[in-house]
């Protein structure tokens, strides 16, 4: 990891001018990169085209060529998800239900009602759930059925109608068992067998076999972000996610093996994710960098880490209030403190996807078990954005409906408003009220 002294310095390094500044390994990567993104776009684009022209044709298709996978059919017969429980593990099994009712238990907690609202005599709000939503969960390579908990049962606790979800096969033709089990428990109404920027655009626009959905969510490669941000506005989306990232803030009484394993945890994610420290401490600094060479060589996925780790900051600052004050400028996805007193920093902090307090509260379990959603706002997004949740699968709809009384006690300030504006139909459609006998 890079070690970055002096705090001006860290404010240059941890400024993020845009979203897509995750995607950027290194400084002299960067114009290679944006030509890259831009090539990506044309492809993305061109997918979504196809989805659009040709259907499940265009489905199957770009499963073959991308995936290197011939499909007989893209939905998961409910057969294969029952089969899905003899193959894995019955501990992963009572795991995975023992996450879900942790998961269910704190959305249930901040359950937004549905319902008519009356605010005055006049006014009211309509919550709804979103009738179908999309969810897209990464694979082909690995399993990530904790993804699937994570969005499915915020979805469910609002009351959406019908959860879809999408996921790419592996080679052999078959989303991962634990992946299929997790969104039986979660109560995923139907599987299909898709990823990438096709998956997205079948969601958004549907198809003869994928039914168009009202919402997107889930995390995924650079192609299924971009496909994301293409078809928002035909449907919405939880976000743009990029890269993993974990800062950690901490002085000279943390410990340097939970710094370091909790860095590594983040970096094991992806080549890009964000791994940070900040601290007042320079012993501990180097501590930590020690025991992360230690842990690191015991990893299966070391060569995926050690990228992350190598692109990663040391950073020593003079006191608390510049480590906040870098939190805040950078908005990281998770924030862990690890202070003698970590609690009091909470209120300093603006800027966090979720804050993790003390020791005993690794990243970790965050990822799957403590019970708030670990889809997160990553790449800067946090300054804006919150953790996908009930609210995200609510819509609200104003409603009013007024009295002849009302109607003429606001119509006067609406008449000059109107004219104010230039806009005399305006002013018309009320003031042919007011005369009406």
């Amino acid at each position: 990891m890079r070690k970055v002294k002096g705090f001006k310095r860290a404010k240059q390094l941890l400024a993020r001018e845009n979203f897509w500044e995750p995607f950027i390994a290194s400084p002299e990567l960067a114009p290679q990169t944006k030509q890259v993104l831009l090539s990506v776009q044309e492809v993305v684009d061109r997918i979504i085209g196809d989805v659009r022209s040709k259907g499940d044709k265009a489905l199957f298709d770009y499963t073959e060529k991308l995936d290197g996978v011939r499909l007989d059919t893209l939905e998961v017969d409910r057969r294969e998800v029952v089969a899905a429980y003899d193959i894995i593990n019955k501990e992963v099994v009572a795991a995975l239900e023992f996450a879900a009712r942790k998961i269910w238990d704190f959305h249930v907690a901040c359950e937004h009602k549905t319902g008519v609202f009356p605010i005055d005599k006049h006014l009211k709000r309509q919550v709804l759930p979103l009738q179908r939503v999309g969810l897209y969960v990464p694979g082909g390579t690995a399993a990530y059925p904790s993804t699937v908990l994570m969005m499915a049962i915020p979805a469910k606790v609002a009351g959406v109608e019908e959860i879809i979800m999408v996921s790419p096969p592996g080679k052999d033709g078959r989303i991962p068992a634990a992946t299929l089990v997790a969104a039986d428990i979660a109560k995923v109404n139907r599987i299909f067998k898709l990823g990438g920027a096709q998956a997205i655009a079948a969601l958004a626009f549907g198809t003869e076999s994928i039914p168009k959905v009202d919402k997107i969510c889930g995390p995924g490669n650079i192609f299924v972000t971009l496909a994301k941000k293409k078809v928002y506005g035909t449907v919405d989306i939880d976000g743009l996610e990029g890269p993993s990232e974990i800062v950690i803030v901490a002085d000279g009484t943390a410990n340097p093996a939970f710094c370091a394993a909790d860095l590594l945890a983040q970096a094991e994610h992806d080549p890009l994710a964000l791994v940070i420290l900040i601290t007042t401490s320079a012993d501990l600094a180097d501590k930590v960098g020690k025991e992360i060479e230690i842990q690191l060589r015991k990893l299966k996925r070391r060569s995926t880490i050690k990228k992350a780790i190598d692109a990663g900051m040391l950073v020593l600052v003079d006191d608390m209030e510049q480590a906040v004050e870098l939190v805040n400028l950078f908005a990281p996805e998770h924030l862990s403190i690890m202070t003698s007193d970590a609690s009091a920093l909470i209120s300093k902090i603006r800027n966090a996807g979720c804050i993790f307090v003390g020791e005993n509260s690794p990243v970790v379990l965050g990822d799957y078990v403590a019970g708030p959603s670990h889809v997160l706002p990553t790449g800067g997004s946090a300054r804006f954005g919150s953790p996908l949740g009930v609210a995200d699968f609510l819509k609200i709809t104003n409603i009013i409906a007024l009295d002849k009384p009302a109607m003429r006690r606001l119509s006067r300030a609406a008449v000059v408003i109107a004219e104010a504006e230039g806009l005399d139909a305006h002013a018309q459609a009320v003031e042919r009220r007011l005369r009406a006998k």
